[in-house]
């Protein structure tokens, strides 16, 4: 069963879906999900959800404040700050729902949010485990890597460039594209044809409120973005990492590096074969093997005990 909720976050309403078991035995473990780089609700992160409920688990999923459905001025700015605030209202929302046990509340996250949940992880004790699924953890070593040397100095540029227009007048802020057909000429955020490719796909067959667009603000912020200072705080938090081989867009090596780094032995690196970043979004099969490892960790660790 989906239905429609909303909640209160930084003065906006965040609007998504609570999916929950048909016929539920008592109160429910609660998975909390959100996206990356533009996602709205309907991108990718049903698949998951409706994988969860079979397992038993309910699963919250929303759009963050800017984006989708949710309220929220400038459309379509990604603050990791804000992204990790609204989460965070998300579960306290989840706890007051009559059928969610909370003592029994997990969460997920994908790309931009396998940061934000490993981040959770470190500060939020209400979590009982998470699940980080190719995750950004270091936007500014990620940022030069994906678009290299004179491509980064077009980037910085056009950050500068948008401060400086903010500052004359707030009207001025300046949008670039998520990705590109053509990186070498078009400047976007992720300069990947792939992503623009399975992100405009994604538009037309299944979340048309995807916008391949995102305030130049939002990069600049991303840049300051990482996940090291909070891993040495993941202690007994049960940690799933899930890693695309070969992943060049949010960078496997620094990925298994992030995990090398988290000091709780409850935590498990999962690498999903022969795949890539967008594999995970466009062929169904990897998007599987993903989230029956995701299904399991969560049945694992938040089934078991409270109440229910």
């Amino acid at each position: 069963m989906r239905q429609e909720i909303e909640f209160r976050s930084g003065g906006e309403t965040c609007r998504g879906w609570l999916y929950t078991p048909d016929k539920p035995a008592g109160k429910l473990p609660l998975v909390v999900m959100a996206g990356g780089w533009c996602y709205v609700r309907e991108l990718v992160m049903p698949h998951y959800a409706e994988r969860f409920v079979q397992a038993g688990l309910a699963a919250l999923l929303f759009d963050y404040r800017r984006l989708g459905v949710s309220g929220g001025e400038p459309r379509q700015h990604l603050d990791p700050n804000d992204q990790l605030e609204d989460y965070r209202n998300a579960i306290s929302f989840a706890e007051t729902r009559p059928e969610v046990d909370p003592a029994r509340i997990g969460a997920w996250g994908i790309s931009y949010s396998g940061g934000h949940v490993l981040i959770l992880a470190a500060t939020d004790p209400r979590l009982k485990c998470v699940v980080s699924t190719i995750p950004v953890v270091d936007g500014y070593r990620n940022m030069r890597r994906v678009h290299g040397t004179m491509g980064f100095r077009r980037l910085a540029d056009a950050v500068i460039a948008d401060r400086r227009a903010r500052f004359r007048n707030p009207a001025e802020r300046g949008f670039i594209p998520h990705a590109a057909a053509d990186p070498d000429r078009t400047l976007s955020a992720w300069p990947f044809p792939e992503t623009y490719e399975t992100f405009a796909e994604l538009k037309r067959t299944e979340a048309p409120l995807y916008q391949n667009s995102s305030t130049i603000e939002s990069v600049e912020l991303l840049m300051s973005y990482s996940v090291y200072p909070y891993l040495p705080r993941i202690l007994d938090v049960p940690t799933l990492v899930l890693v695309a081989e070969g992943d060049d867009l949010t960078l496997w090596d620094l990925e298994i590096d992030a995990y090398n780094r988290i000091p709780t032995g409850k935590k498990k690196l999962f690498v999903i074969p022969k795949t890539t970043h967008m594999t995970l979004y466009s062929d169904r099969s990897k998007l599987a093997i993903a989230a029956e490892q995701a299904t399991a960790w969560l049945a694992e660790h938040l089934r078991a005990g409270g109440a229910g």
